[in-house]
């Protein structure tokens, strides 16, 4: 292995040495260069690009994200440029069109075949983060009656005449009818489907309907892209039919699209758990504005929302005068309340995300909730109770001990509930996770706080303020 290719690739684009980019490239799996190209500027990307073989820079370029393909071919000329979109399937080429300005989309569209222009504007026609969008229209659709050897022919045929229709050949409408293909009656109203393997290993002479799944895995081409992903994902489906509001064929969704929908999602619920707005865009490729930007927002929520902790603070003001040494355990309080908060909507965030529990199982939830909280206050209580009794006495052990089983309590039913409310109005769950549960539970928790401890150290509060 040379010593160029020991180098990131950044480092040995910088040095202007092709034959040192060539050496690097040819040693390197694609998706590897994909990722490499990540980290380049739009020129630099151009430069390593070029020096690849046109089959290899296509396959890399299907691995690279939407945002950085519309970057390098920013840094290519037109006519490069028309030949990477035609090298995408439908679905992708959708996606990558929304990610470049409109006037040269449209202007690459015009370079599309006629039959990828039609697939294309249908698909972009749906929402965005539709199931149409990601679907890849399918030319195969075989009649039940149909025999293997009829079926195959068709496969062949249509095979065939998609990857002639502009002279390139690896179009992923063609993998994915050969993996699955949809089985319709004569108005095109999915009755099923049947696998390719199924339809080879089959005896001559059998029919499709002998052979093919009868149980309808489909989703309409306006559902949610998560919706599919994850039926495809439980339900263990290499492609997913997406159909009409009458049920007729439209499309599939193919495997790997749905590994990059769920993908997509974890990243955002991650992102907005961590009280930021998602990316749409590789972290390093992210201007610096863009990152405060997303990140900012949030900020300013959740600083106007700890106003109410303040406000609590002074409210119970003379009480803290009175027992200076209840400000002592005010950041340990609000800590555990907020961290187990935060534990309960992160779980209640995931299990809506796999469909576990729904709103309506607001109540099971809230009785699971109470129990949890209360065992884990009960385990904390009785685990700094012994110390705190040694240092501060009795009254102070008790009140904070106390405290400590009400606040988990309460921190667990607020980490459980929002989520739930959030999905109920429509708005993404991860919103409502730790750094808003946190943020309500500092100040509920004090007002537990401060109310326990008025109860508990009444005289003792009584004799410093009398």
């Amino acid at each position: 292995m040379s010593p160029a290719a020991q180098k990131p690739l950044k480092s040995v684009v910088e040095t202007e040495k092709m034959d040192e980019v060539r050496d690097w490239l040819d040693g390197k799996p694609s998706v590897i260069i994909a990722e490499e190209l990540h980290r380049l500027t739009p020129a630099q990307m151009a430069v390593a690009f070029r020096v690849l073989p046109k089959d290899r820079a296509l396959h890399v370029f299907e691995y690279m994200d939407p945002p950085v393909q519309a970057e390098l071919l920013s840094g290519l000329v037109e006519g490069e440029t028309a030949s990477m979109l035609r090298s995408l399937a439908p679905d992708d080429q959708a996606e990558l069109l929304d990610e470049i300005p409109a006037k040269v989309a449209a202007r690459l569209m015009e370079g599309l075949p006629a039959s990828e222009r039609s697939f294309v504007s249908d698909l972009l026609g749906y929402p965005a983060e539709s199931a149409g969008r990601l679907m890849v229209p399918t030319p195969t659709v075989l009649a039940p009656a149909a025999t293997r050897e009829e079926a195959l022919d068709k496969i062949q045929r249509n095979a065939q005449a998609q990857s002639s229709a502009d002279d390139h050949h690896d179009s992923t409408v063609i993998d994915s009818d050969i993996a699955v293909v949809p089985v319709a009656d004569n108005s095109r109203r999915l009755l099923g489907t049947v696998s390719l393997s199924a339809v080879v290993a089959a005896p001559t002479g059998t029919q499709i309907e002998q052979i093919m799944h009868r149980e309808k895995f489909q989703v309409k081409a306006s559902e949610d892209q998560e919706v599919a992903a994850r039926l495809m994902q439980e339900a263990d489906l290499l492609a997913l039919p997406v159909v009409d509001d009458e049920e007729r064929i439209l499309g599939l969704i193919t495997v790997d699209d749905a590994m990059e929908v769920l993908e997509f999602e974890a990243t955002e619920d991650a992102y907005r758990s961590g009280g930021s707005e998602p990316l749409k865009e590789p972290y390093l490729k992210a201007t610096v504005l863009t990152l405060a930007r997303k990140r900012g927002t949030w900020l300013i929520l959740l600083i106007l929302a700890a106003f109410l902790t303040i406000n609590v603070m002074e409210f119970f003001e003379s009480t803290l005068e009175a027992v200076v040494v209840l400000s002592v355990f005010v950041p340990m309080i609000i800590g555990t309340g907020g961290n187990a908060g935060a534990q309960a909507a992160s779980s209640v965030v995931r299990a809506l995300a796999v469909n576990e529990v729904r709103p309506s199982d607001v109540a099971r939830v809230i009785w699971r909730e109470i129990r949890v909280g209360f065992l884990l206050g009960m385990f904390l209580g009785v685990v700094i109770f012994p110390v705190i009794f040694r240092i501060y006495a009795l009254p102070v052990a008790s009140t904070i001990s106390i405290t400590i089983v009400a606040i988990c309590t309460w921190a667990c039913i607020v980490g459980g509930v929002l989520p739930l409310l959030a999905r109920k109005l429509g708005v993404d769950p991860a919103v409502f996770s730790t750094p808003v549960v946190s943020t309500l539970v500092d100040a509920t928790g004090l007002v537990i706080y401060f109310t326990v401890a008025g109860t508990i150290m009444a005289d003792q509060i009584a004799a410093a303020t009398g």
